[in-house]
């Protein structure tokens, strides 16, 4: 199988379905692309109904292209990550991995052109981030929840206003930046530092304003990226945590125990916002963020340093900061059952409280004259009626 074998099949996959977000092959099944959040079978010609471990060996193989690094690692790791150009159609996000023996690749599909708050349908407050002179700011999620995409769009905004030179770190670059107003050096991992925490180490002697870490991995990179947000840059990074709380304890989590009080003092001084997302379904199809912002103030300096306590969590202090533009995931997922945008059954199964997405959803039925109950035709209501009547 040569190379463009290979790119006709990642063609095909790529128009057989719309809103492809995701290639998959897998030994064993056929070709298949993630569309709005689900997987679906890919027609080839000629038919391929199960791959084979050679044939997803050799995909795998030409999408690593010789790759010295990237063979060394997958051998020793069982997985690695790579970058790969599909010309004149799309880029990709590649993680090839061993499973059972054989290997598999998924693919995500990198948007070409970089989306604007505004077009992502994002908060407006996410725009006073690009306003910061300094400290850091976590986009947090699950895999795939859109973490990278909220970044490029808030380093797009920084693009429109400040004459800034900003340095990126990935794994790989996602989203490629054109200087306008600011000034970009993009590296990847790999091909141009060695590991996040080392790359962020040389980036403080590249004098930017502003550094994006595509992930903070370790309590090296985490140390480092403190030291640059207390020497007056600006640092944006992700993490895989559900809420601002979990963010917290994740960071304290990576040091010593006799380190706590030290970690969470510089946690308290240069934490700036915390954003978490989680994709949901959308009604009739697609899939929709829901987005807890959190910023700083006396209150969450207070819970970052002392932990969180009753009256004092995280998700209190939000609720009563609503005017400031934060909201909880659970404000959002209110927010976009009312637009129609989810159902009430999405809204209750991805809601962080129940009960309080439950009281919200009830409140918006009675404003719309809707029953928020299944529960009727009792004998009280029965008795009741009768003595209406007489």
């Amino acid at each position: 199988m040569r190379k463009r074998e290979v790119d006709h099949f990642l063609r095909r996959m790529l128009a057989s379905h719309p809103n492809v977000s995701d290639l998959n092959i897998t030994v064993d099944r056929p070709f298949q692309v993630e569309s709005a959040g689900v997987l679906k079978l890919v027609d080839m010609d000629p038919p391929i109904e199960s791959l084979t471990p050679f044939q997803t060996e050799v995909l795998a193989m030409n999408l690593i292209d010789g790759d010295r690094r990237n063979t060394e690692i997958l051998l020793r790791m069982g997985s690695c990550d790579l970058g790969y150009h599909l010309a004149g159609q799309a880029r990709f996000r590649v993680n090839i991995f061993s499973q059972r023996g054989y290997y598999s690749v998924v693919m995500r599909k990198l948007s070409t052109e970089i989306p604007t708050i505004d077009e992502l349908g994002l908060p407006q407050v996410l725009k006073q981030m690009a306003e910061e002179k300094n400290g850091i700011v976590f986009v947090t999620g699950a895999t795939g929840s859109g973490k990278s995409t909220t970044l490029a769009a808030v380093l797009n905004h920084v693009n429109d206003l400040k004459p800034v030179h900003i340095v990126t770190l990935e794994d790989p670059v996602e989203f490629v930046h054109h200087h306008r107003i600011s000034t970009f050096n993009q590296r990847e991992l790999g091909s141009d530092f060695d590991a996040f925490s080392s790359g962020l180490r040389a980036a403080l002697r590249q004098a930017p304003k502003i550094i994006l870490v595509g992930e903070m991995r370790d309590r090296e990179t985490v140390e480092i990226g403190l030291s640059a947000a207390e020497t007056g840059h600006l640092v944006l990074t992700t993490l895989h945590t559900v809420d601002a709380g979990q963010t917290v304890n994740r960071l304290v989590g990576m040091f010593d125990s006799e380190e706590e009080n030290q970690i969470r003092i510089r946690l308290s001084d240069t934490v700036r916002w915390i954003v978490c997302q989680r994709l949901l379904p959308k009604e009739g199809g697609g899939r929709v963020a829901a987005i807890e912002i959190m910023g700083s103030n006396l209150r969450t300096k207070e819970s970052v340093l002392m932990g969180e306590s009753e009256g004092k969590t995280f998700y209190e202090i939000i609720e009563d900061s609503r005017t400031y533009g934060w909201q909880t995931f659970d404000d959002n997922v209110g927010e976009l059952y009312e637009q129609g945008t989810i159902t009430e059954e999405t809204a209750l199964a991805y809601a962080s409280k129940r009960a309080v997405v439950k009281r919200k959803i009830d409140a918006i039925k009675s404003a719309r004259g809707e029953k928020t109950t299944d529960i009727d035709d009792l004998d009280m209501d029965r008795d009741y009626a009768r003595e209406q009547r007489k």
